[in-house]
């Protein structure tokens, strides 16, 4: 007798087709693990090189996350969340860094954005041709470690700038000219000092390269930008022959008790640029959390393809103990079929897997979501980890497969190979019977829980419903069966047949129904999760804005827009939002949590607020909105267990912690902000200091023209949803991915079903069906499979998306028809071809 890797050899040289699918779902399973491991790994690995800090070896800088802390001494797990906006230093900490041993200066650096006045210029006054009339300014002393270097003039003074030469050519200012700018404290007139050559700051990324620059007095800048005493950033140079890592460790000792952080290499470039700390949580998102779930479904679709391809050869294992093969031996040749099919399918998985993540990687990066400047990484670990999963899933599955013909008698295993179980195995009806529990319980719990709390529990009801169905498939097969059969009974002896050969054959149903039921889940929750979002927000906002006019900038009002926009004919309240977030803390013990949360900040009092905005309130009073006293939403004051009259703990944008009281509780918080707070309180911690929208009751639309973009209620709600397309794009991949591996998976398994009946449908030939009496046959299954597929995937997101919506929206889920629609067409379509196209390449032989 051969030896057992000898049989493997045997069964895929002279079996091919009984391998291909195997080979197919092990390959699909390593391009999707991974894609998503490429991804992870980028995250974790991410940096930007410094460019505006390139000749500074030495940065200080503020934390820019906050910390959840959860557990104690072994148990004791830390998570970082980064901040709205920059965390700033004490400006006088440049003092004590530059008197470290081995400093030579060093230079508080300030960045923030200034308009040029769009009004009408006074005699003498220049007006700058600034594109978004934004500029970006900074202090003067940044140009010892840019090479920003004077042209004309002199360094600025008081009251005094320097423009950048492009700037000053576009604008034909001259030194001695004056420049009416906005900033944070106000519109002013300034005198033109110098002109200068921008240096390493004219491609820095926070200006890109054609922006407009502007330098103020190191003094004078903090307060301008709205942050006195604060600089964003400490850069200190080395004296000569001192090396980076030296000199760090004296700063760090300088600034001991501080809180301040030092940097150095590529982490100075963290400090310039915010948005790294985004792109980490977006690929830890997408290659963690989402690549953990896509792995458990690629092990799960590549599982069942290996247990089918297994018991397909039940027959041959039965022969084998037969003629004497001991259990060892046939353990020892499926454990050998798989490796000799697993690692070469993961290698030829994993090139189109690369491909993936470079597209995927390019598309968030065209979209904003990473910086220009992150490279993706793409190691050996990723690779040999997707690898790795799919042999431990073959290996796995086929063990659990032959388990049973390679233990039972020779005699007894040929007459279970001719006629199917009826029953599975306690253990997996046990744990299929515990997940469906755990998933009924955790529906139960999201549907009494609100906000993130919803979210949280409906990601577990849809994973162990999901689990329920594939550890359940035979008796859940068997039961939609008996259920969608009953409409085929009238349809014909093909339709009868059918039905029958289901009922009979419930393993080999299951095997069908489970991938299918896979795709339309997680596919349906994951777009129509958004849609719901999306269109409960844009009912929210629609129903709130009252005001006749909506203004906007997508760089930020002037300075003035409300006092302005309030003195126009006609106008009874002129009300501007400044928009960002907050971090609200959540929860306790092993549960905290930190929760973003939209906010705006109100430029003038809760009754004028009311003219232009109606939030619903439920609570409270907006009268008494302002300074310590702020309004929320429904959801956050369920999830918080805070009310009116509570104290609502939470840290400001630049991370700044505040304990502010509730006065209001209101329920339109989706499509307007979850935070209503008084502007003054926000202003010290944004880098604009900017409203980002003005809305205006009463007046004309040609009064505010030179404000900005006027538009009404309706438009914006436009523009908002525009705004949403990150989003919306973000899930609608995700669920193409992980739908599109399962459709792919349901074909592979029908084709395979259908290439193992080829005797069975011989045989119907021979004893006298026609072919197009057997091809109706294989329809009405597919019908079946297909309709049983869809119908409980969709119940899976239901029960998903119902709960989750009803915490999240107050709304039942928003499923727009034709996109449903698509996905039951997709479906029954996919199942259709894939058992027809290979039954008719079959039955030719038969012809």
């Amino acid at each position: 007798m051969r030896r057992p890797n000898g049989l493997a050899r045997e069964a895929v040289r002279f079996k091919p087709a009984s391998f291909a699918g195997t080979f197919l779902a092990l390959l699909m399973s390593a391009l999707i693990v991974s894609a998503c491991g490429i991804l992870l790994e980028t995250g974790v690995r991410a940096t930007v090189p410094p460019e505006r800090y390139a000749r500074t070896p030495v940065v200080v800088a503020a934390d820019q996350y906050e910390y959840v802390v959860t557990g104690s001494g072994e148990d004791r797990e830390k998570e970082a969340v980064p901040l709205p906006d920059t965390a700033r230093v004490d400006a006088g900490l440049a003092a004590r860094a530059a008197e470290a041993p081995g400093a030579a200066t060093a230079v508080p650096d300030v960045t923030f954005p200034v308009r040029a006045a769009d009004e009408g210029a006074g005699p003498g006054v220049r007006e700058l041709p600034v594109p978004g009339g934004v500029l970006t300014a900074h202090g003067w002393g940044s140009h010892t470690f840019t090479g920003t270097a004077l042209t004309a003039g002199s360094a600025p003074r008081e009251g005094e700038v320097v423009l950048d030469a492009g700037t000053a050519r576009a604008a034909k200012a001259v030194v001695g000219d004056t420049v009416v700018l906005g900033t944070a404290a106000g519109q002013r007139d300034f005198r033109v000092a110098g002109v200068a050559d921008a240096g390493s700051e004219g491609t820095a990324r926070d200006t890109g390269a054609a922006g407009a620059l502007v330098w103020f007095t190191d003094a004078q800048a903090p307060t301008l930008a709205g942050h006195p005493g604060k600089a964003d950033a400490i850069a200190v140079a080395a004296e000569p022959g001192t090396d980076a890592d030296a000199l760090a460790d004296s700063v760090k000792k300088a600034l001991a008790g501080s809180g301040a952080q030092v940097h150095t290499g590529d982490d100075r470039g963290a400090v310039e640029d915010p948005g790294l700390a985004y792109a980490k949580d977006t690929l830890f998102g997408i290659g963690g959390s989402f690549g953990g779930i896509a792995t458990l479904v690629a092990i799960l679709t590549a599982a069942g393809t290996v247990t089918l391809s297994v018991s397909q050869r039940a027959r041959e294992f039965a022969l084998l103990r037969a003629i004497g093969a001991t259990p060892r031996q046939v353990r020892r040749a499926v454990a050998s079929e798989a490796l000799l099919v697993a690692p070469l399918a993961g290698i030829v998985g994993c090139l189109p897997g690369i491909g993936l993540a470079h597209w995927w990687f390019g598309q968030l990066r065209d979209r904003g979501a990473i910086p220009r400047a992150v490279d993706l990484h793409v190691s050996g670990f990723p690779l040999l980890a997707a690898v790795g999963v799919g042999l431990l899933t073959a290996l796995a599955a086929g063990w659990t497969a032959g388990r049973r013909p390679a233990k039972i008698k020779p005699g007894q295993a040929l007459a279970e190979a001719s006629v199917e179980r009826l029953r599975p195995g306690l253990i997996r009806t046990m744990l299929g019977v515990a997940a469906l529990v755990g998933g009924g319980f955790l529906t139960g719990l999201s549907a009494n829980s609100t906000g993130g709390d919803a979210a949280g529990a409906a990601l577990g009801v849809v994973m162990l419903l999901m689990f329920a169905v594939a550890l359940l498939g035979p008796l859940v097969a068997r039961l939609c069966a008996g259920l969608f059969g009953l409409p085929l009974r009238g349809a014909g002896p093909a339709a009868q047949l059918a039905v029958a050969n289901s009922r009979t054959n419930a393993r080999r149903l299951a095997s069908a129904i489970t991938p299918i039921v896979l795709a339309m889940a997680f596919a349906s929750t994951l777009v129509f999760m958004h849609t719901s979002e999306t269109h409960a927000a844009d009912k929210q906002l629609r129903a709130g804005i009252t005001a006749d006019h909506v203004v906007t900038d997508p760089a930020g009002l002037p300075v003035d827009a409300s006092a302005r926009a309030a003195r126009a004919p006609g106008v009874e309240a002129a009300v501007g939002l400044l928009n960002t977030r907050v971090l609200v803390p959540l929860g306790s013990g092993e549960f905290k949590s930190l929760q973003g949360a939209a906010t705006q900040g109100v430029t003038g009092s809760g009754a004028e607020l009311a003219k232009v905005q109606d939030l619903d309130v439920r609570e409270g009073s907006l009268h008494r909105l302002g300074e310590g006293r702020i309004a929320i939403d429904r959801t956050l004051a369920d999830s918080a267990d805070a009310g009116v009259g509570d104290r609502l703990p939470l840290y400001l944008p630049d991370g700044t912690e505040a304990n502010l009281e509730i006065v209001a509780v209101y329920g339109r918080g989706l499509g307007l902000a979850t935070v209503t707070m008084d502007r003054a309180s926000l202003a010290g911690h944004v880098t604009s200091g900017f409203d980002s929208t003005l809305l205006v009751r009463g007046g004309s639309e040609k009064s505010l023209t030179a404000l900005g973009e006027v538009t009404d209620a309706s438009g914006y709600a436009t523009e908002r949803n525009l705004d949403a397309e990150l989003g919306a794009w973000t899930n609608n991949t995700m669920a193409a991915v992980l739908g599109g591996f399962a459709a792919v998976a349901a074909v592979n398994t029908l084709v395979m079903t259908v290439l193992d009946r080829r005797r069975e449908l011989g045989t119907l030939r021979l004893v006298g069906s026609t072919r197009r009496q057997v091809l109706t046959m294989l329809g009405w299954e597919s019908l079946l499979v297909s309709t049983a597929g869809v119908v409980l995937g969709s119940a899976i997101a239901a029960a998903t998306l119902i709960p989750m919506m009803r915490g999240t929206t107050g709304e039942g889920p928003y499923v727009p028809p034709l996109v449903y629609g698509s996905f039951v067409a997709a479906g029954v379509g996919l199942a259709l071809l894939a058992v027809t196209l290979p039954a008719r390449a079959a039955l030719r032989r038969w012809s």
